[in-house]
């Protein structure tokens, strides 16, 4: 759910374009505890930050997508760790009395330490465990660390790219989040791109002839960074195809909804080595399944397999977040159930992820299955279905890798 990390991710572009520099805030501890000024909005794009009648400091988010609900947390004796807007969005890190250091990007909560494991865990695994043997993995957004670290697990992989625009994410995660999600940004496997990735993936799949025109396409910067430009380069001339794509999105709020049109999954299928498979975040089935439809639809068009899967995270709008899965394999267990399993190292490392949680998260409720399942192709919906249902009642087994 990082805003940072991808093309349309700019919620407050106008806001930050007007501000000269960024600005950094590290409150003072009023005398009775809890952050100096805690009965004022944070800024704007922040969920607010207040004070119940018992004088205890909550921060509650910004409704966004969401209207009419809000989740709150209340606020330790540290407050507010960290407040800045750096070039394209508002940041904020608090310490909460009950889920450790909570990072909040533009009004929404995109992880606390007590539960983003059911989050990263699951947009990473379900597709790399999906793929027999995953080498060149990217990673769009995501510049807290958490799905960087999870791709690390998997020994088989020898690349990851990693294209998160906003280098402040970054340092925050690094600071404040050190010992839990940024703990894999010395892998020696890891190449680290401050770009836009929608810019990077068409330098890569571009061909000879409009290499020069991709390069000089727009972008949510307003230009695209030499150093990305000379890798997006090389990855094309060395013709670098990916086997995992995972798209650590923001909501497709404003410019973000370019993310879930068939434009963004057409270059991702592009830069797909053959059974390549893409994983992107995919709301909650709750709140917004209108929206999962159509993007399910859309993704029809251009993959052999789409499904949808979830998992549950607390701290998350209605304590759900979905995932949509697509894959160049047009076989109907290309998803699910998995063609490896942990090693029982990494299985022992693991808190929400296995094979048996893998298979069952493609198992819908009858009315999200209802509406998803007539969104995919005809010919698919009723052996995907049907698939999903016995994997997670049987248990499928998979052979032990990483």
């Amino acid at each position: 759910r990082s805003p940072a990390g991808v093309l349309a991710t700019i919620a407050i572009a106008a806001t930050a374009a007007a501000s000269a520099a960024p600005k950094i805030i590290v409150p003072t501890m009023a005398a009775a505890g809890g952050p100096a000024g805690a009965t004022e909005e944070a800024g704007d794009g922040l969920g607010g930050v207040a004070r119940d009648e018992g004088g205890a400091a909550w921060f509650s988010e910004s409704e966004v997508m969401w209207p009419g609900q809000r989740f709150s947390l209340k606020l330790a004796p540290n407050g507010v760790l960290y407040e800045a807007k750096s070039e394209f969005q508002d940041i904020l890190v608090f310490e909460s009395a009950t889920y450790g250091n909570v990072l909040v990007l533009d009004g929404v909560i995109q992880l606390t330490e007590r539960d983003e494991f059911a989050y990263q865990e699951m947009i990473a695994h379900l597709p790399l465990f999906a793929h027999p043997e995953p080498r060149s993995v990217l990673i769009v957004g995501g510049g807290d660390g958490g799905v960087l670290r999870e791709v690390a697990r998997h020994a088989c992989v020898t690349r990851i790219d990693m294209c998160e625009i906003d280098p402040a994410v970054v340092d925050v995660a690094k600071r404040f989040f050190g010992k839990t999600t940024a703990t894999a940004f010395d892998d020696p496997r890891l190449t680290l791109l401050h770009a836009d990735a929608a810019a990077f993936l068409a330098a890569i799949v571009a061909s000879d002839d409009e290499g020069d025109e991709a390069r000089r396409r727009p972008t949510v910067s307003g230009t695209f960074p030499a150093a990305a430009a000379a890798i997006a380069e090389q990855r094309r001339r060395d013709g670098v195809k990916y086997d995992a794509i995972i798209v650590d999105s923001s909501d497709p709020v404003g410019p973000a909804e370019t993310l879930f049109e068939p434009q963004f999954y057409e270059a991702m299928r592009a830069a797909l080595a053959p059974g390549g498979v893409v994983c992107a975040q995919g709301e909650c089935q709750f709140l917004h399944l209108p929206l999962i439809a159509s993007v399910v639809r859309a993704c029809g068009d251009i993959f052999p397999t789409v499904d949808y899967a979830y998992a549950s995270v607390p701290t998350y709008p209605s304590g759900q977040i979905g995932f949509i899965l697509a894959s160049l394999d047009d076989d109907a267990y290309a998803l699910t159930p998995p063609k490896r399993a942990p090693t029982r190292d990494v299985q022992r490392q693991l808190r929400y992820y296995t094979p048996a949680v893998h298979a069952a998260a493609f198992v819908l409720p009858h009315f999200a299955a209802r509406e998803i399942n007539a969104a995919k192709r005809r010919d698919r919906a009723t052996t995907n279905e049907s698939t999903t249902t016995t994997s997670s009642s049987t248990g499928a087994p998979a052979s032990s890798s990483s």
